[in-house]
C-alpha cells in the first residue's frame, strides 16, 4: 500500500478517457455525500444540539456544491500533489471564490434566495455578505486534503484494481441516480408541479433547513 500511494505521489497517472468519467463520476458520489454529512452535523451544533436537520434539496444525502468543488480542487491541485501546503492554499482561494459567486448568483437570481447564510450561523468570522466566512474556507482546504490525499489515491487504486466495466457500470449508475434525483429536485419537478424533496420531507415531519 506505501508503495502504491508512493506511485499516486510521484508518478503521472494516465488513464484513458472513459475510466477518467468512471472516476469523476465516483468522486462527485462521494464528495457530495460526504459535503451532505459534514453540514447534517454542522447545523445539528448551529441549532443548538436539539435537533438534527435534513441538508441539500434533494432526496437523497447528496449536496452539488461539494461535488462541483472536488473536480475543481482536482484539476486545479492535482499537479501540486507533493506540495501539501500549495494544495491548502489554492484549495481555500479557489473554494472562496467558489461559495462567494454561487452563493450570490442564487441570491441574484432567485430574487434574495440563500441556501446558506453565514449571517446568522456559528463560527462566522471574516463574514462576507453571508456568501462566505473564514471557517468555511479553512474547512474546505481541510477537505481538500483529504481529497487529494486520501479520496482520490482510493478512487485511482479502484480504477486500477476492479475489471473496467464493473468499475464504469457502478460509478456511472451511482452518479447517473445521484444526478437524477438532482435535476428532477430543480427543473422536473418545478415545471410539472410535482412534490420536491422539501415538500415529502416536510409532511414526513423531518426538519429541514430551507432556502430563504
Amino acid at each position: 500500500m506505501k508503495e502504491q500511494y508512493q506511485k499516486y505521489l510521484n508518478k503521472k497517472h494516465t488513464f484513458n478517457r472513459t475510466t477518467m468519467i468512471g472516476i469523476f463520476c465516483l468522486l462527485i458520489v462521494i464528495t457530495g455525500m460526504f459535503g451532505w454529512f459534514y453540514e447534517f452535523i454542522f447545523y445539528f451544533f448551529n441549532g443548538g444540539m436539539k435537533e438534527f436537520y435534513w441538508r441539500g434539496g434533494n432526496f437523497l444525502p447528496w449536496i452539488n456544491i461539494y461535488a462541483t468543488g472536488s473536480i475543481m480542487i482536482y484539476v486545479l491541485t492535482y499537479k501540486y500533489r507533493k506540495n501539501p501546503a500549495k494544495v491548502f492554499s489554492i484549495s481555500v482561494i479557489s473554494t472562496g471564490i467558489l461559495e462567494y459567486f454561487s452563493g450570490l448568483g442564487m441570491y441574484i437570481i432567485g430574487n434574495g434566495m440563500r441556501c446558506w447564510n453565514y449571517n446568522v450561523e456559528i463560527l462566522n468570522f471574516g463574514n462576507i455578505h453571508g456568501f462566505v466566512c473564514l471557517r468555511s474556507v479553512l474547512v474546505f482546504g481541510v477537505f481538500a486534503l483529504l481529497l487529494m490525499y486520501i479520496v482520490i489515491p482510493i478512487c485511482f487504486y479502484l480504477a486500477k484494481k476492479i475489471n473496467k466495466n464493473i468499475f464504469l457500470t457502478l460509478s456511472i449508475t451511482l452518479c447517473s441516480i445521484i444526478m437524477f434525483d438532482e435535476i428532477y429536485n430543480l427543473l422536473i419537478a418545478r415545471i410539472l408541479h410535482l412534490p420536491r424533496a422539501y415538500d415529502v420531507y416536510k409532511e414526513l415531519g423531518w426538519k429541514f433547513v430551507t432556502f430563504k
